[in-house]
């Protein structure tokens, strides 16, 4: 498996990992211990596992958590006023969570490949608003976080 499909399968662990953590209030150490014995390259409802960069899904995971307040503080100014984040849904939030922290934190990831790979993780869940909801707030999570990168590739 490439490390570009290892990467995605990460995402998209780190994904449903910030989920779990919002959903059972539990610590980011132990939620992570579970989720990577227990959910983490195994196979659910026979669907068969594609493995994940553990050291990836680790930091998109842990670096959401350590930096949360600066980046839902940017993803609110993000979406549309009067829909703040704790007014999107859990699973959407966590795509947007994940993807922020690697688009401010994560520059050695093309902003484009990070806005492309979690619309691709918007689609696993959701029908075309959400994923178009994903592209537009990453657009403009990246402009913000990335504008030398963004800019270069416009002109």
């Amino acid at each position: 498996m490439s490390r570009v499909e290892k990467r995605s399968a990460a995402r998209l662990g780190a994904v449903q990992a910030l989920y779990e953590l919002e959903m059972s209030g539990k610590g980011v150490n132990e939620a992570l211990a579970e989720f990577e014995s227990h959910w983490l390259n195994r196979e659910i409802e026979e669907v068969p596992a594609r493995t994940a960069d553990d050291a990836f899904f680790r930091d998109l995971v842990t670096g959401f958590v350590r930096e949360q307040t600066m980046l839902d503080r940017r993803i609110d100014d993000a979406l549309q006023k009067g829909w703040p984040l704790k007014r999107i849904e859990m699973v959407l939030r966590a795509i947007l969570r994940s993807a922020s922290y690697e688009l401010y934190f994560r520059l050695d990831v093309p902003a484009r490949a990070v806005i492309s790979e979690y619309v691709d993780v918007a689609h696993a869940f959701y029908e075309q608003d959400e994923a178009g909801l994903t592209n537009a707030v990453l657009d403009a999570l990246a402009r913000d976080a990335r504008p030398d990168e963004l800019q270069r590739r416009a002109n």
